[in-house]
């Protein structure tokens, strides 16, 4: 298994990138390659594993450009071809690489992953997935930004690649809700409406419409949003729970009995923390691309980049990809793209 990383993305530079890479690859004995600046990468190497050997699990491969964070995606993949982006994911494309993860511009992570490795056959726009923590266990949401113009077929096949997605955590028929604002079925808007007769009719497990209060109750395993809605969902939970965890963190500093009460709950509230980490779940994989991708949280730490490269793992030796393939195939998707 060989993984390349863009160690030029990300909040915390390259350090935190190559500190989770060499976890990875300790931790599953897969090599990984380090995209970007080739000095700048030696140096940082050099300084976090001064005494290990890791030129069997750590490689550099030279690019000299990279996009930033405030760059619009798609011009700079055209514009910039030799940044670590692009180069990452032309070891896919070359085979010298499995899969590719990048904490950079998800914008450009994605419009580079379309632009260098294409299309799925019969994929009419691939899409981002994403974890969130349930009251029983993690659920798919998709899509949560690339797409946020779509059609009904679009939200078909997000279902479709979801659900092949999830089922890589033994999952077997992944239970599918659409999200609407009313369990009903003729509850939402017309894309919604349309989308909910699309999916009746596939072979797909359809439990319903779910509303946005059931996200996180754990009944359904993969949820099907257009981007617009799925990336609102996505950044309103990741600042709920920051500011629940403030919240929580200021009413215990009021009073004595509350920080005495702190100390005997602290395993609990470590676990709940954790619970809700998104550095736990690693990235939001890219489905839809022919090949694999993972982009990952812009504050990505140590341990979320080493999860994220463990999830890509993961993802190619479960052959995500043929199993869309074989799922579109099977459910007549040229007949659904018709409807």
């Amino acid at each position: 298994m060989h993984i390349a990383l863009d160690a030029m993305g990300g909040d915390h530079g390259p350090e935190e990138l190559i500190a989770g890479a060499l976890l990875a690859a300790e931790q599953a004995h897969i090599t990984i390659s380090l995209v970007g600046d080739e000095v700048l990468l030696r140096s940082h190497l050099e300084k976090i594993a001064p005494a290990v050997n890791t030129a069997s699990l750590i490689r550099i491969v030279h690019s000299s450009q990279v996009v930033e964070m405030n760059e619009h995606p798609v011009d700079a993949v055209r514009k910039k071809k030799d940044s670590s982006i692009m180069v990452a994911f032309d070891l896919v494309r070359k085979g010298e690489a499995d899969a590719a993860v990048s904490a950079g511009n998800s914008g450009a992570t994605m419009a580079a992953a379309v632009r260098v490795l294409g299309r799925l056959t019969g994929v009419a726009r691939p899409g981002i997935a994403s974890f969130f923590p349930t009251l029983k266990k993690p659920v798919v949401l998709m899509d949560v930004g690339a797409n946020v113009d779509c059609k009904p077929l679009h939200l078909y096949q997000f279902a479709v690649m979801a659900s092949c997605f999830s089922r890589i955590f033994d999952i077997e028929k992944p239970r599918i809700g659409l999200l609407t604002i009313g369990e009903e079925g003729g509850k939402g808007n017309i894309l919604v409406k349309e989308t909910y007769a699309l999916l009746k009719k596939s072979s797909l497990n359809l439990i319903g419409n779910v509303e946005g209060r059931d996200v996180f109750q754990g009944n359904v395993d993969v949820i099907v949003c257009d981007g617009f809605v799925g990336n609102i969902c996505l950044k309103v939970s990741e600042g709920l729970a920051e500011a629940a965890m403030q919240m929580l963190r200021n009413e215990i500093l009021k009073s004595l009995p509350a920080k005495i009460g702190y100390l005997l709950a602290r395993p609990a509230f470590k676990a709940f923390k954790k619970r809700v980490d998104y550095a736990e779940y690693g990235g939001a994989p890219l489905l839809g691309i022919n090949g694999t991708g993972i982009i990952c949280h812009g504050k990505s730490s140590a341990h979320a980049i080493k999860n994220a490269i463990l999830e890509a793992t993961k993802m190619v030796k479960n052959n995500v990809n043929n199993d869309i393939l074989t799922s579109l195939a099977e459910d007549g998707n040229d007949t659904l793209m018709e409807s």
